[in-house]
């Protein structure tokens, strides 16, 4: 079958019921098929990976996803589980036997032990259906609790382009600001710096990076700005000498 060319461009901002494109493409997350022809069911940008037609959401809140790496907040517990706050409207739970290496006594052990409320976690989601709260896990490497930090909150479409291709933007503001920071796509960002005002060029550079996501030459400027940044820096400590 013959693949009809899109109606609109990569990036364009959609509103529902636009056509986005004809024939064999297939429909991904918020379009729908009528037909021939694809329609947008959310306001966002159009993207097109390989034969499927996505919109990314302007607006919401963050849909879980089996696979997708989070950070949450623990706001509750049971016997054998914790209930953690993942920026979204479902509360997802982390039982015992996915966050722990060791065999769990629920007599003699307190899951306060481990987390408690109000402790910040990196978790994966393992499972999840929208009859079902998601289910985390904090047993592979790099993941479990946050020590410190603030916790930073952006639109969750917005979190591939903070990640840039292949980790570029991240990678660039770690290794300008030396700062430790771990994403969730759940539109949470954990920062950790030794140095306070280095911690507020980050927080600059996400916000940033959050209002002009869809822009062409974001990384350049991002670059442009922390350099800006530091030599302001250097400058009050020379002024303060």
């Amino acid at each position: 079958m013959r693949k009809l060319p899109l109606l609109v461009e990569r990036k364009a901002i959609v509103v529902p019921g636009d056509v986005l494109a004809e024939g064999n493409f297939k429909p991904g997350d918020y379009v729908v098929r009528i037909g021939n022809k694809l329609f947008a069911t959310q306001i966002g940008l159009v993207e097109v990976k390989g034969n499927t037609v996505f919109v990314v959401p302007l607006r919401g809140k963050y849909i879980p996803r089996v696979g997708d790496l989070v950070i949450g907040t623990i706001v509750d517990y049971s016997l054998t589980s914790w209930k953690v706050d993942i920026n979204s409207a479902y509360l997802a739970t982390l039982p015992v036997d996915l966050a722990i290496n060791k065999k769990f006594d629920i007599i003699k052990d307190e899951l306060t032990r481990y987390f408690d409320i109000g402790d910040v976690i990196h978790a994966k989601i393992v499972a999840f259906s929208r009859v079902e709260m998601p289910i985390l896990s904090t047993k592979d490497r790099g993941l479990g609790k946050l020590h410190g930090g603030m916790l930073y909150y952006i639109h969750p479409t917005r979190i591939p382009r903070l990640i840039g291709r292949k980790g570029s933007m991240i990678n660039l503001i770690k290794k300008e600001t030396g700062c430790k920071i771990k994403i969730g796509q759940n539109g949470v960002i954990w920062v950790s710096c030794i140095n306070p005002e280095y911690e507020m060029i980050v927080v600059k550079c996400i916000r940033k990076i959050e209002r002009e996501a869809h822009t062409e030459g974001l990384t350049d400027r991002i670059k442009m700005l922390i350099t800006e940044e530091k030599s302001k820096l250097s400058q009050r400590g020379a002024t303060d000498e």
